[in-house]
């Protein structure tokens, strides 16, 4: 938003401050959107570079109008209001490409935009038109861009308070600045508001895109180590955070289940309906170990749990995860467990707990079994329904 080419010295060094501070959280943003681009190849970085850029150039205009307590000739004030709507119309473009991919809709909507947008420069350069003319249309325009903001925008984003925040911002600055242009009015209070109402409103920008990069950073990281079907930890991360647990010298126990007939059911309902039974599953074992521990995915139909509560019983969590999905599922379990003993390492214990499940596989499933030594094994101590 341009600022206004104050004639005072204290309105001058204000507005001089103010675009200062404005070209600063720009070029912050500016930097941030870069360095997003080389590694997402977003569109919506684009947009938003592309705004920068032109809210630099107008910005350096009225630091240089504001302190050399100059006016602006004929060509630079049509110039500077010309950048600011068009940097408003992408900043706009760009924090719905934040949130949605273009349709048809989005295209629609935004290239009416901006086709409309030439319409001042066209005119400026008739003989019957003037730049009373051409302020009253980037004025109306402006408008038009607030109507799509509220109808159109906030509505598919996240973030809409922030977003409404700051189209109420601009449009409280727009009012303004015609209030000053069209009337009588020329207070005081009012040039104030126009020199600092721009420096709150790309605060509100830098917050929205800040908090959009936290929330895809925090995605993409979740995405790594987790699986995407049932939302639990993948079996990498769950291992590196098991090695850790290890070298810690945490006592651990680890849980393994397997689900009773899974291609059977692959084979007769369908992967549809497998997928959403396995997901089902996953969610009971992840409830029933999340104040203890941590579960995981191992791949198809293996699931795992870590317990390092040292309170918790291992036995009796994987009783309830068998009796739970049992009750609530259309599937079984055959679980094994076994605890960390001195010098095993993270794949012995994994080893230790899949022999476990295996022995209940293959005595009958649906039943729960220790790891038992070999010389143990002759006397398995499982329970079983």
């Amino acid at each position: 938003m341009p600022m206004p080419y104050a004639s005072g010295s204290a309105f001058a060094l204000q507005a001089g401050i103010a675009s200062a501070c404005c070209l600063y959280i720009i070029l912050i943003m500016t930097l941030m959107c870069l360095i997003m681009y080389s590694k997402q190849r977003k569109k919506a970085y684009l947009s938003m570079i592309a705004a920068f850029l032109f809210i630099m150039t107008y910005e350096g205009l009225n630091i240089h109008f504001t302190l050399s307590q100059t006016k602006p000739d004929g060509s630079s004030y049509p110039l500077a209001a010309d950048l600011q709507v068009f940097s408003f119309l992408l900043l706009n473009l760009a924090v719905y490409q934040l949130y949605r991919r273009m349709n048809k809709t989005s295209y629609a909507v935004f290239s009416v935009l901006v086709l409309l947008f030439p319409v001042p420069l066209i005119s400026a350069v008739l003989p019957f038109a003037g730049s009373g003319w051409q302020k009253f249309y980037l004025d109306i325009y402006q408008l038009g861009i607030l109507c799509t903001g509220v109808f159109f925008i906030s509505p598919r984003i996240g973030q809409r308070g922030k977003y409404l925040t700051g189209i109420g911002l601009y449009f409280a600055y727009a009012v303004l600045g015609m209030l000053s242009r069209y009337t009588a009015w020329h207070g005081a209070w009012i040039e104030r508001a126009l020199i600092w109402i721009p420096l709150l409103y790309y605060t509100v920008v830098f917050w929205i895109l800040f908090e959009r990069i936290v929330e895809m950073m925090q995605s993409i990281y979740r995405s790594s180590i987790t699986d995407g079907l049932t939302n639990l930890y993948n079996r990498r991360f769950f291992m590196k955070q098991l090695s850790r647990y290890i070298d810690q010298g945490v006592k651990v126990s680890m849980i393994f289940c397997d689900i009773d007939n899974f291609k059977k059911l692959n084979d007769t309902e369908g992967h549809h309906r497998a997928d959403l039974v396995l997901k089902q599953v996953a969610a009971i074992i992840d409830e029933e170990v999340a104040e203890h521990g941590m579960s995981g995915r191992f791949g198809g139909e293996e699931l795992v749990a870590l317990v390092v509560d040292k309170r918790a019983k291992t036995a009796e969590i994987a009783e309830r995860i068998r009796a739970r999905v049992a009750e609530e599922s259309i599937v079984t379990l055959s679980i094994g467990y076994s605890s960390l003993r001195k010098n095993m390492t993270a794949e012995e214990l994994v080893s230790q707990a899949d022999q476990a499940m295996y022995l209940s596989k293959t005595t009958g499933k649906n039943k729960v079994s220790p790891y038992r030594s070999s010389r143990a094994k002759k006397e398995p101590d499982e329970i079983s329904v």
